[in-house]
């Protein structure tokens, strides 16, 4: 089939959910198999020791944290890339203007993208001293340091793969960024191990075991796009030297709040992070455990938020307002009803996975286990309302509407979930699990904030 051939449309919302589900799977599992990698890796650190453990976690948050704003430019050629496309079908695909649209989202992301991690790696050299002026312990900043140093040699590729993944979803084609993810864990596992225990690399090992994953993942999914019948016809990365500076001020429009949504979610959870180095090395460690569990869960409304972007930006494109708004309550719905299930099973599973993490010949394991489980219970009770707010965001992406879901991330996050959270974790005398509350109850407010906009705006 042409790739500008007009696709059958899916009229109904049972046809609609059946329609974002089917292209939500593979997103979701490629989601599932990337946050693997990290998902190994902090499982491997947890039998080294607990402060590997504590040390990996800090300079996990701290990485995701600057790697934001370049992934939140990736993550914007995905509206730009579904619009284009679904204005093709509106035109029944005649004509080349839409596929050279695809093809300058693309390139635009790329180097928008590349633009914005050049500050990051400058401070992910200097993790330690910044960790160290955040308030961290010396010795855990210093390890921190080693990972990370490993690791922001990935970031460009991570960007990279998200780039092309958004024109894979935009085509309706997803499978293929699923299995080279597949592939990457697969690989991942015996490389981490190799790198961590038997080379002696320790935490150096773990990032750079996942920096060659994302460099892995890139080249592999570079070759798909280049060999593809379909695809190799939009010359995607023809002329990548050359800006189009036109296109990638547009990346950086729409893109830009895209990035402060993530540095404001991304942050507010490594900010959690950090204030739960105070308390020492065990509530890093329990928090570790139970940000991995809840960042698992995450990835799949994530998927189907992504998901819902394309679905959303495709139907925006063809003039269907109404079959935007079928698969934009669709996707919420799916969302909402898999994060309800999860909710249950780490309320109720929260030792047997706390457990999951530990050494338990670790003489501190015991205490970070029931610590783990504890975070654990409050990361069940915000499930719904972490998976509603990624999927309304997903949603209002696919209408380039960006600005206003990062004002109410601003202000749920950090004006009103961060410091209830150091109110109950200090003055109210909780600990850790007041910080987690906060989270919670700044999640709650951004969903239902996030609900609001999208009822406004597709009705």
């Amino acid at each position: 089939m042409d790739a500008g051939t007009t696709l059958p449309a899916r009229p109904g919302w049972a046809a609609e959910a059946r329609a974002t589900a089917a292209l939500a799977g593979p997103i979701v599992l490629t989601n599932l198999s990337q946050i693997a990698l990290a998902l190994t890796e902090t499982l491997m650190l947890g039998r080294l020791g607990t402060r590997e453990l504590a040390a990996g976690m800090l300079a996990v948050s701290l990485q995701f944290a600057l790697l934001a704003p370049g992934f939140g430019l990736a993550l914007a050629a995905a509206p730009l890339q579904a619009q284009a496309r679904g204005a093709g079908r509106l035109g029944g695909g005649a004509g080349r203007g839409w596929v050279r649209a695809m093809r300058r989202a693309s390139r635009a992301a790329l180097w928008a993208a590349a633009i914005a991690l050049l500050p990051a790696w400058i401070l992910l050299w200097e993790a330690a001293a910044v960790l160290r002026a955040l308030g961290q312990e010396p010795a855990l900043a210093a390890l921190a340091q080693d990972y990370t140093r490993a690791a922001l040699f990935g970031m460009p590729a991570f960007c990279g793969f998200v780039v092309l993944r958004g024109f894979l979803a935009a085509m309706e084609r997803p499978a293929a960024a699923m299995w080279i993810s597949f592939g990457a864990v697969a690989l991942n596992v015996p490389l981490a191990w190799a790198l961590i225990f038997p080379a002696g690399l320790g935490v150096f090992g773990a990032g750079l075991s996942i920096a060659i994953a994302n460099g892995g993942m890139l080249a592999a999914l570079v070759l798909v796009v280049l060999r593809d019948r379909v695809f190799r016809r939009f010359a995607l990365l023809g002329r990548l030297w050359r800006p189009d500076w036109p296109r990638i001020r547009e990346v950086f429009v729409v893109g830009l709040p895209i990035s402060g949504v993530l540095v404001l979610e991304i942050g507010v959870f490594s900010a959690a992070a950090l204030a739960m180095g105070w308390f020492g090395a065990v509530a890093v460690a329990a928090h570790a455990i139970a940000i991995q569990a809840a960042s698992a869960t995450f990835m799949v409304p994530m998927g189907i938020g992504q998901a819902a972007t394309a679905r959303v930006g495709l139907a925006i494109g063809g003039g269907d307002r109404a079959g935007a708004a079928r698969a934009g309550w669709s996707a919420v719905a799916l969302g909402a009803a898999f994060m309800a299930s999860m909710a249950v099973t780490l309320v109720l599973a929260s030792p047997f996975i706390a457990w999951a993490f530990l050494d338990a010949t670790d003489p501190r394991a015991a205490e970070v286990a029931a610590l783990g489980a504890t975070l654990l219970v409050i990361a069940g009770f915000f499930q719904l309302g972490d998976g509603v707010q990624v999927v309304a965001a997903g949603a209002l992406r696919g209408l380039k509407d960006t600005r206003v879901p990062m004002l109410f991330a601003a202000l749920g996050y950090w004006v009103l979930g961060l410091p209830v959270g150091l109110a109950l974790a200090h003055p109210a005398g909780f600990g850790p699990p007041g910080i987690w509350v906060g989270l919670g109850v700044g999640l709650a407010i951004v969903a239902g904030l996030m609900l609001l906009r999208w009822r406004r705006l597709s009705g």
